[in-house]
C-alpha cells in the first residue's frame, strides 16, 4: 500500500476491517483525506482490483463518539433505503456503529463522482438543479419512516450578530417562540445544502451541469418539506447573498415542490433555520474558506445572516 502522509493514515484495526469488505484479490493502494466535513474524518480509499484497474470507496470515521452510533445507524439505514430509488446517494459497503471492530465508529461506502461547488459563478444554473433534487428526495415514501425531526435551536439560544437591528431580531426570535405549525410529513435529508451535493460541472460552452450525488445522510428525518428548503435557503444566503436564499424557495415550487400555504408558516420554518445558524457561524464558514471562499470570514457571514433574516421578515413577516 502506498501512503506517504501520516495525517491521512487509517488506524490499523479500521484498515483491517475495511480490507475485509473488499472483493477477493483487491487491496487498498492509496488513501487520501477529503475535506469539508465538520463532524467526521473522511477519507477516499483507492482500491486496486484483480484486473489491474482501480475503484474508490469512502471511509467515514467519527473520532468524537458522542452521537456516532445514532448517526451511523441512521446513515446506513438511509443508504440502504436509497439504493435503487434514483436519488444519487452512495452505496453502503459496511458499517461499524459501535466500534466493535474499528478504533472508532466507522462507515464504508461507495465513492460518487463530481465535486461540491461553492462559487458564485454558475449559481443560476445550479439552484434549479438543487431544487429539483430536493423535490425528488421529498417524494420518497419509505416503508419505514425515519425518526421525527429535532429542532435544537430555542428562542433563548439565538446569538444576535453584532451591529444587527435589535428590533428585527427580537421580532424574528418571537416567531420561533410560537408552537411549530402543523405540517404534512416528508422524508427529509435534514442537511441538504451545497456542501452535501456533488456536481459534474462541464467546461464553459458545453452541456449543462448536473447533480451526481447527495451525501451525508446521517440526519435523515421525517418532517415538513419547508425545513429542508429553509436549511438550503440559509446556506445559499450565507454563501451567495440573501437574494439567493429567497430565490431557492421559489425554485423548489417551480420544480413541483409544495411548501406551507400560509406566509406565517413559511416564515416560521425559514426564520427558525436562519436563527439556528446564528449559533454556529464560525463552524459553518470554516469549510467554505478551506474550499477557497476566503472572503467568507465569520464576520462577513454574520453580516449576510443579519441581512437574510431582515429580508425574510420584510418579505414574509
Amino acid at each position: 500500500m502506498t501512503n506517504h502522509d501520516d495525517a491521512v493514515a487509517v488506524r490499523p484495526l479500521t484498515l483491517a476491517w475495511a480490507s475485509r469488505h473488499l472483493e477477493v484479490g483487491e487491496r487498498i493502494v492509496r488513501i487520501e483525506a477529503l475535506h469539508g466535513g465538520i463532524t467526521a474524518e473522511m477519507r477516499r480509499l483507492t482500491i486496486g482490483t484483480r484486473d489491474g484497474d482501480t475503484r474508490d470507496l469512502v471511509l467515514r470515521t467519527f473520532v468524537n463518539m458522542k452521537h456516532a452510533e445514532d448517526w451511523l445507524n441512521r446513515e446506513a439505514g438511509a443508504l440502504t433505503l436509497l439504493a435503487g430509488t434514483g436519488v444519487p446517494a452512495p452505496g453502503l459497503v459496511a458499517v461499524d456503529p459501535t466500534a466493535a471492530h474499528c478504533e472508532y465508529p466507522s462507515l464504508l461506502m461507495t465513492h460518487l463522482g463530481g465535486r461540491t461547488v461553492f462559487d458564485d459563478e454558475g449559481l443560476e444554473t445550479r439552484v434549479p438543479l438543487l431544487a429539483r433534487q430536493l423535490v425528488a428526495i421529498h417524494a420518497l415514501q419509505p416503508v419505514e419512516r425515519p425518526r421525527e425531526y429535532v429542532a435544537l435551536t430555542t428562542a433563548d439560544t439565538v446569538v444576535t450578530p453584532k451591529g444587527a437591528d435589535a428590533a428585527v431580531w427580537a421580532a424574528a426570535i418571537d416567531v420561533i417562540r410560537k408552537p411549530a405549525p402543523p405540517y404534512e410529513g416528508r422524508f427529509l435529508h435534514r442537511d441538504f445544502q451545497p456542501g452535501n451535493v456533488l456536481f459534474d460541472v462541464p467546461p464553459p460552452g458545453s452541456a449543462d451541469a448536473r447533480v451526481t450525488g447527495v451525501v451525508d445522510w446521517a440526519a435523515t428525518s421525517w418532517g415538513p418539506a419547508d425545513l429542508d428548503v429553509a436549511h438550503c435557503s440559509t446556506n445559499l444566503a450565507l454563501l451567495h447573498g440573501p437574494a439567493w436564499g429567497l430565490r431557492f424557495a421559489e425554485a423548489y415550487e417551480e420544480a413541483g415542490g409544495v411548501l406551507a400555504a400560509a406566509a406565517s408558516e413559511r416564515l416560521y420554518w425559514r426564520v427558525r433555520d436562519g436563527l439556528a445558524s446564528s449559533e454556529e457561524v464560525q463552524l459553518v464558514a470554516q469549510p467554505w474558506r478551506e474550499a477557497g471562499r476566503t472572503e467568507l470570514t465569520t464576520r462577513a457571514v454574520e453580516e449576510r445572516l443579519d441581512a437574510y433574516v431582515t429580508a425574510l421578515m420584510d418579505a414574509l413577516g
